[in-house]
């Protein structure tokens, strides 16, 4: 205990004399953890997980270097075998899918020696000595050392942040700036088991990295002096070290994930939504558009907790990260990031078209249908339209599949279409119906489309990342086409009854996890005699092609708007747009 409480010195403030420890005794770590939580959602989660202190135990020690692109640390797993007996202990690094970047050394199991397993790129395994019981802990220590690869270039252009480039990786997860670090999968974590008692699968360089148990995190991040630090949990506060670093701490429970970042010169605005500390964090260049940032998520979480449900934590932070392939944001339990290149597009719109492949010979033909100015004040509003629904995109997750677990790999279709419906939803709610039917023609309908102008073919949705042919197909399917679905069960149940079935599936499986067709489900017990055609939806949907007809085919007028002033495109313009498409496309891959 004397050695916890050196590393962990706030933990002393819990264990004050005079205080006798209650007949459920949680030990003080968990306590510690466990403040990350609103009172009332702790019960919550002992109803959903069981005993919290029982969870998984992560105990985090890293040091960042943010010249050499370092990060060392000790990691401390305590786990409670919960089901059957255990013969390993499995951990994934999900940076070590795409390239070998973080090493671990000196692993121990119950303080013995143990030489790690590599079946995957990604996935280590420790095996025990003899299988463990259900009932008795097992505790793994192990050293790390990671190498950070540089962000991509172009990782600030606008191009990488709306989705029209991206090879297989993991969009920046994983990379360092000048001023920025991004260690996403740095902290080795255990991931869940399937029915045979095997690993989920890890990355495959097309949607989501991963997805943990519900576990409880301590940890402490020491970063050089000017440099600050962001994490999922609640910060318990920043402490000079005698070398002249600073020492973050940082305390998350019940968490399915944990997240690290580090910054100079990062800038902050910070909310309060119903209990919720809402904190947004930005370049200082980005600050006017920071601010609004703040605006939008606080203005998601006010409705989504008016809707869904409470957030089960204290705190909610938005942080600028400088994304890469495609991705406009990355969701976390209790912290999302939100692509740089949305910040400087929507802060300067001119600036969104410099340097991207043919954009000259487009931007060109955009000011000969609307004049010198009007393409450029389209474009404007157009990124502050898309900027506010990613950051609603974003909150959403928090609850699919933050709150309400979904495997983001065999099944991303599930949280990442409730995830973008929700955001639709989020813009129906503060802005009315007219507005949320233009994001939902934008933001859905003109993502199949556009995939199918430029050669991609439509196929099932429901499927694993793996079974993708790249990330433009991904998303036209998994965020533009599939939900599609919930507005077409919405449309068949009403208001009334689909409203109800949402909230019930969220009550339902809070702090569990859910399966593909178990949202269709909870609509159904909404909606009784609409059940059958309920799931002949989810199937036409999500299982089969049906694009074309349940969509319209796609044309690039319908694509514009007909037109940017508008007025309909004239045929002549209409051809020559669709033969330059494809060729764009195909420049940006």
């Amino acid at each position: 205990m004397s050695s916890l409480l050196r590393r962990w010195p706030l933990l002393a403030l819990l264990l004050v004399p005079g205080v006798a420890p209650a007949a459920d005794f949680v030990p003080p770590e968990v306590q510690f953890s466990l403040q990350h939580l609103k009172s009332e959602e702790k019960a919550r989660a002992a109803q959903a997980l069981g005993p919290l202190e029982e969870l998984p135990r992560y105990q985090v020690q890293l040091e960042v270097d943010p010249k050499a692109r370092k990060v060392t640390g000790h990691l401390r797993v305590e786990l409670t075998v919960r089901k059957a007996p255990l013969e390993a202990v499995h951990l994934r690094v999900t940076p070590n899918a795409f390239n070998p970047q973080v090493a671990l050394s000196e692993v121990k199991v119950n303080g013995q020696p143990v030489k790690l397993q590599h079946p995957e790129d990604s996935l280590y395994r420790a095996p025990l000595a003899s299988p463990v019981a259900p009932g008795n802990p097992v505790v793994v220590e192990l050293d790390l050392e990671a190498r950070v690869p540089r962000a991509a270039p172009g990782s600030n252009s606008l191009l990488g942040s709306l989705g029209a480039a991206g090879g297989a990786g993991d969009y920046g997860a994983f990379a360092a700036m000048d001023d920025f670090m991004s260690l996403v999968g740095v902290v080795p974590l255990v991931p869940p088991l399937d029915a045979s008692g095997n690993p989920w699968a890890g990355p495959t360089g097309v949607g989501d990295l991963a997805l943990y148990e519900p576990s409880n995190v301590l940890a402490n991040i020491i970063v050089p002096a000017g440099w600050k630090v962001f994490a999922t949990g609640v910060a318990m506060g920043e402490l000079p070290q005698k070398d002249g670093r600073v020492r973050f701490s940082f305390a998350a429970g019940a968490v399915r994930d944990f997240p690290v970042f580090a910054s100079r010169g990062y800038q902050s605005a910070t909310t309060t939504v119903n209990g919720v500390t809402v904190e947004s964090y930005f370049a200082a260049r980005d600050t006017v558009v920071g601010k609004r940032v703040l605006t939008y998520a606080s203005d998601a979480l006010t409705e989504f907790e008016r809707h869904l449900g409470p957030l089960p934590f204290k705190s909610f932070r938005v942080v600028e990260a400088p994304l890469s392939g495609g991705a406009g944001g990355m969701e976390f339990p209790g912290l999302v990031t939100v692509g740089t290149a949305l910040y400087r597009g929507v802060g300067d719109p001119n600036s969104a078209l410099e340097g991207m492949p043919g954009m000259g010979q487009m931007q060109s033909l955009l000011q000969s249908m609307g004049g010198d100015t009007a393409p450029l004040a389209q474009l404007g509003k157009t990124l502050e339209r898309t900027l506010e629904f990613t950051v609603a995109h974003e909150v959403a997750h928090q609850y699919f599949a933050g709150l309400v677990g979904s495997d983001p790999i065999n099944a991303p279709v599930v949280d990442e279409s409730l995830a973008q419906y929700a955001a639709v939803l989020y813009m129906e709610w503060k802005h009315g119906k007219a507005v949320a039917e233009q994001v939902r023609q934008e933001s859905l309908v003109s993502a199949y489309h556009l995939f199918r102008l430029s050669g991609g073919k439509d196929a099932a949705a429901d499927r694993p990342t793996s079974a993708f042919d790249d990330s433009m197909q991904y998303g036209a399917l998994v965020y533009g086409k599939a939900p599609l679905l919930h507005h077409a069960s919405r449309k068949l149940m009403g208001d009334e009854a689909f409203f109800k079935g949402l909230r019930s599936y969220v009550d339902t499986y809070r702090f569990k996890w859910s399966c593909t067709d178990c949202f269709t489900k909870e609509l159904a017990k909404a909606s009784p005699s609409k059940a059958a055609e309920l799931e002949r939806l989810r199937v036409r949907w999500w299982k089969e092609a049906h694009g074309d007809e349940d969509l319209g085919k796609a044309n690039m007028g319908a694509l514009l708007g007909a037109g940017v002033d508008g007025e309909s495109l004239d045929p002549e313009t209409l051809k020559l747009m669709e033969e330059l498409l494809p060729g764009l496309m195909k420049e940006q891959e």
